[in-house]
């Protein structure tokens, strides 16, 4: 060993530039603030149905050069529009909207398929200078986004998925729900028996992969690729209920059951994934002659309000959202302010 190299091992350390803890605290402060500068903005507003997202969502993105990205599993349906309370081209008001009518009513969308095409258009819209803007209701979905969930390859077994169907149909939902507990009483406790679509997925995802969907929502990390402004709107339970009913009555208006009779007119069947959404899975009994429309109606508006209870669970145990009260819709320009500060905050006003 030279006689150079012995005196640079054995170098009194008293020598040396001492480096102290705070420096080391500020580097890494610095490193931290650099590697939360790369990653992507996105932009997240989520909400129960009827709770009034679109018409601020829009707003927003005027406001913030945004791209909106629909968080919604069933607007993704061609000619399914006013049972999904799908945005109008004259509501979008010239913003750009993504993930709408991509699909036929036909073809299963899945958290996977909506993860990858995400991942896609995420960096297209930022490429263009403008901002990411996820706008739905859809938790899973967007929770799965937002921290980069990975889920087991599962596929589809549509044999499946019609006996378990039939199944619900001869038995009822409360025994399809019945198999779900056995084998994943979480899900099960989360999953309203009535949401048959749902209780069927989590079902098929045990028989493809041998694992629960439990189980595998609780391996998941929950770190997140993008630097992430999530924002969640609520309101007074009441008058949530209340927009849901009144805006169901709007839908009968609309022609909810001659949309259902046009995709029944198709060839879509009730047992496929599209049509065990809320306001189709519903109607099918009174096209069949099984249910007076009074007794859909009433239990479209039920199953609504269970569907936004759900929703608004499933938000509470998500991390890193920002809540705002939209209690009073009549005052929608402080609403507005409140989120528009938030926004402001977390991404500065280059937007």
């Amino acid at each position: 060993m030279t006689e150079e190299l012995t005196n640079l091992i054995t170098a009194d350390d008293s020598e040396a530039s001492p480096i102290k803890d705070t420096d080391l605290h500020a580097q890494a402060a610095a490193a931290s603030l650099q590697e939360e500068a790369s990653k992507p903005k996105l932009l997240v507003l989520i909400g129960p149905t009827a709770v009034g997202k679109t018409r601020l969502s829009i707003e927003l993105a005027q406001a913030f050069s945004c791209e909106i990205i629909s968080g919604d599993s069933m607007q993704v349906y061609r000619g399914m529009n006013i049972g999904t309370a799908k945005i109008t081209p004259a509501e979008m008001q010239g913003v750009p909207h993504h993930l709408i009518d991509i699909h036929e009513p036909d073809e299963p969308f899945s958290v996977s398929e909506f993860q990858e095409r995400c991942d896609a258009l995420i960096p297209e819209i930022t490429s263009r200078g403008k901002l990411p803007f996820i706008v739905g209701g859809t938790g899973l979905y967007i929770e799965s986004l937002c921290y980069r969930y990975e889920f087991a390859e599962s596929g589809a077994d549509e044999d499946f998925r019609r006996q378990q169907t039939l199944f619900a149909e001869k038995e009822g939902a409360e025994a399809l729900h019945a198999r779900l507990r056995e084998i994943d009483p979480t899900s099960a406790q989360r999953l309203h028996p009535n949401d048959t679509r749902r209780v069927i997925r989590a079902l098929e995802i045990y028989h493809l992969t041998g694992e629960t969907l439990s189980e595998q929502l609780a391996r998941q990390k929950k770190t997140t690729p993008y630097d992430l402004c999530l924002i969640g709107l609520t309101m007074d339970r009441q008058m949530l209920y209340n927009r849901i009913e009144e805006r169901i009555d709007q839908m009968m208006e609309q022609g909810l059951i001659q949309e259902v009779e046009a995709l029944r007119a198709r060839g879509y069947t009730p047992d496929m994934v599209s049509m065990q959404g809320l306001g189709y899975k519903e109607i099918w009994p009174y096209l069949d002659g099984s249910a007076t429309l009074e007794e859909a109606v009433y239990r479209l508006k039920r199953d609504t309000r269970h569907f936004a209870k759900r929703q608004l669970s499933w938000f509470r145990h998500m991390q890193d959202i920002r809540w705002v009260d939209v209690s009073q819709p009549e005052n929608f320009s402080a609403n507005y302010e409140k989120v528009h500060g938030i926004i402001t905050g977390r991404f500065g006003s280059d937007f």
